[in-house]
């Protein structure tokens, strides 16, 4: 059976870290250098792709060309290593990635990779002699810091040029907060400033700081390997095809399953990096180290070990090496040697079990508004676990939850998609199944083959009053065809701003076995290999809305839409130059529903309810702000200029924050069935008082509530009838 999984969405940095992962693959066959090991890897992925994915780029100058160039940027955003003269030595690349099966791709990397090397080491030097003086925060100087709008520096005068640019921002950014931080602290008379420092000295401070920073950033850079780099080389050709074909290392194929699940195998201790000292934040609680007992948050891990082997010493280690050495089988021990708070040292064994991240699944919680009350579910993300028989799965949890809230006699209901990146594709359609009767949701398109629509079987709906769905720029995939499903079915209002646009289906395939076919089918015979390339996922099949329009790039729009801080920027889908197209296809036969609210009356009293609230008209202004900020994107090196800079992007914050102390929060409680689990503990006790707290203040939940209430006034119906489209 196909297993279609989710693609997160991510912004263009958290992507090119994630990417930087470990490449590892060994080979039984005559592969006996690293430039064969790649130039099979790179053949397998290219072909792979061109022969299964949706819509494949021909393999020309035109894919090759944007394939260069996509490299380029993935390896140097920010315009900070490599020069034009570089760029320009290594242009022969430019049309001829595409030829010779993976070789020239190779031939690429290698000269990149040692060029590369040599640059960093330059670009060590370059902020080390920055910022070995003090900065001269009195000149009127400024710095881009939009790396795709900058040129590469024309050679390395030019590009030192840069760095001691980069560098006076970073000092001055720093000087400024320890300054500030200091007159506050006078002012407040704390005890814990032992010592006034003056200007001299907090410039001081604020170089030593950010040049602690610089070095382990460098360290770090150091650290990445040669297969690291070339992880994204790879990666960079894939998502020449469209932004969500990835090559997965094996390692990261498991965190993708994890991430999708929800649930690992491994301890239940949250870390974080802590100027290279691994701490303990948070302990999940009925988790292993939770019920062992003796692990606590603020504690320092010095070592681990599996069982009774060697302990390696992590000091000084990644995060997420670190997980990796933590986590493992199920049932397994794992040895930590921890420096608690108190200063003791101690070996604390734990054996490793399932650990489910609560932070994944939906929950929910009752507004108790003047009209009524009213359901509120968070989904953040349509997860299912198909490794394991019997795993969590939101179709099911969120029929829990909307039984939990029709138990505590709710009057209508919010499902919170915002933020959702996405997930089971049959969760999706079970889920929609929830609020209508039986019916299409969505339908699915492999190229050169016709639609497949895909229907919810079951007749009845577990609720099937008032309904509204919130989504924003950051609902993606599976989140868009159930808002879409609705929308269509005008079964649900769909409230927030327009959504990501990602209107096309995954799937996961090993490389493995893919090579291994590949050689069966040239040597005639069956042929197992034993090599571990890793996985690929690439797009296989494109969604559409039951009307025929496709959620691909335009996403979905709202019934009502709500300003936010990003209303003027192109986001999502869109912006990425990869992107698949939009299109649409016949649609399918479909009954809406008999009663529809009237979503224009619906509309026009939100809007006047918004326009007439000064939060939402400060949000407006700051999208203005935010939008001539992507335009000129530019900061001030003087401190006057700063601190202008820095005071109006503040202001707009802060008059937020003295509106929503003077508003009154909204009346939230957790169900009954809920409060056992949550008072389980301190830590699940805080961290409900935290989601709660966040949702109180929640101007766009405020406003889908006076929605779900206006929903409920008989005036808002209207007979549309139940004929077939």
């Amino acid at each position: 059976m196909l297993r279609f999984m989710k693609n997160k969405i991510l912004i263009p940095l958290l992507v090119l870290s994630a990417l930087a992962a470990f490449f590892s693959f060994t080979y039984t066959t005559n592969a006996n250098t690293e430039d064969e090991k790649r130039k099979t890897a790179i053949k397998t992925v290219l072909k792979a792709i061109s022969q299964n994915h949706y819509e494949p780029r021909k393999m020309d100058d035109s894919f090759s060309y944007t394939a260069f160039h996509k490299i380029l940027s993935a390896m140097d955003y920010e315009k900070r290593i490599i020069t034009q003269a570089d760029v320009n030595t290594l242009k022969k690349y430019e049309l001829i990635l595409d030829d010779n099966e993976g070789e020239n791709v190779v031939a690429f990397f290698n000269e990149f990779e040692e060029l590369y090397k040599t640059r960093i080491n330059e670009a060590e030097k370059y902020y080390q002699a920055a910022i070995k003086e003090p900065f001269n925060f009195n000149t009127e100087e400024a710095i881009n810091l939009n790396g795709e709008k900058t040129p590469y520096a024309k050679d390395a005068k030019e590009l030192q040029s840069r760095w001691v640019k980069y560098m006076k921002y970073r000092v001055l950014a720093k000087y400024v907060e320890l300054k500030d931080d200091q007159k506050k602290k006078v002012e407040n008379k704390d005890t814990t400033l032992k010592l006034v420092l003056n200007d001299k000295q907090l410039d001081s401070a604020a170089r030593a700081s950010v040049k602690k920073n610089m070095d382990f950033y460098f360290k770090r850079m150091r650290k990445l390997k040669s297969d690291d780099r070339f992880t994204f080389f790879v990666n960079s050709l894939a998502g020449t095809h469209d932004p969500h074909t990835d090559y997965f290392p094996p390692v990261d194929k498991a965190l993708f399953d994890e991430q999708m699940s929800g649930t690992f195998f491994g301890i239940g201790a949250q870390l974080r990096d802590e100027d290279g000292k691994v701490k303990i934040v948070q302990i999940i609680p009925g988790s292993p180290c939770w019920k062992q007992g003796e692990l606590k948050a603020g504690d320092e891990i010095l070592k681990v070990a599996q069982g009774t082997a060697e302990p390696v010493d992590v000091q000084g280690y990644d995060i997420d090496d670190v997980v990796k050495i933590i986590r493992g089988k199920r049932g397994t021990e794992v040895r930590l040697t921890v420096k608690q708070v108190s200063g003791v040292i101690k070996v604390i064994p734990i054996i490793r079990d399932i650990v489910e991240k609560e932070e994944t699944f939906a929950k929910s919680a009752i507004i108790n508004s003047p009209a009524g009350k009213v359901g509120y579910i968070y989904l953040p993300e349509f997860y299912a676990d198909f490794q394991q028989a019997g795993g969590r799965r939101c179709a099911d949890d969120v029929a829990l939850e909307i039984a939990k809230l029709k138990n505590e006699g709710v009057s209508g209901i919010i499902l919170d998609l915002r933020g959702n990146g996405g997930g089971s594709l049959s969760d999706v359609v079970n889920m929609g199944g929830l609020f209508i009767d039986k019916g299409p949701m969505v339908q699915v398109k492999t190229n050169g083959n016709g639609a497949t629509q895909l229907d919810d079987p079951q007749s009845g709906t577990l609720y099937d009053g008032p309904l509204a769905i919130m989504v924003n720029v950051g609902s993606a995939s599976a989140s868009e065809i159930l808002a879409a499903a609705m929308q269509d079915y005008k079964r649900a209002v769909i409230v927030g701003s327009t959504t990501f646009g990602k209107g096309t289906v995954q799937k996961v395939i090993s490389l493995d076995e893919y090579n291994s076919w590949l050689a069966s089918i040239a040597a005639g015979k069956r042929i197992v290999s034993q090599d571990t390339i890793g996985s690929l996922k690439l797009t296989i099949q494109k969604f559409y809305r039951i009307n025929g329009g496709s959620t691909q790039l335009k996403g979905v729009t709202p019934d009502i839409v709500l300003p936010d801080n990003y209303y003027h920027l192109d986001l999502g889908e869109r912006r990425d130059k990869a992107a698949m197209k939009w299109d649409e296809i016949p649609a399918v036969r479909y009954a809406p529903v008999s009663n529809p609210v009237n979503v224009k009356e619906l509309a026009a009293n939100s809007k006047k309810r918004t326009e007439g609230n000064p939060t939402f008209s400060l949000v407006k202004e700051n999208a203005e702000r935010i939008k001539k900020m992507e335009e000129n994107n530019t900061a001030s090196l003087s401190e006057t200029g700063y601190r202008k800079e820095l005071e109006e992007a503040n202001s707009i914050g802060k008059k937020i924050d003295e509106l929503e102390k003077k508003t009154t929060p909204l009346n939230i409680v957790n169900p009954q069935a809920d409060l056992t689990r949550i008072n389980l503990d301190s830590s699940s006790i805080k961290k409900n008082e935290d989601w709660m707290k966040g949702l109180k203040k929640d101007i766009y939940l405020s406003e889908t509530v006076n929605i779900i209430n206006d929903m409920m006034k008989p005036s808002m119906k209207v007979n549309m009838g139940t004929g077939m489209k």
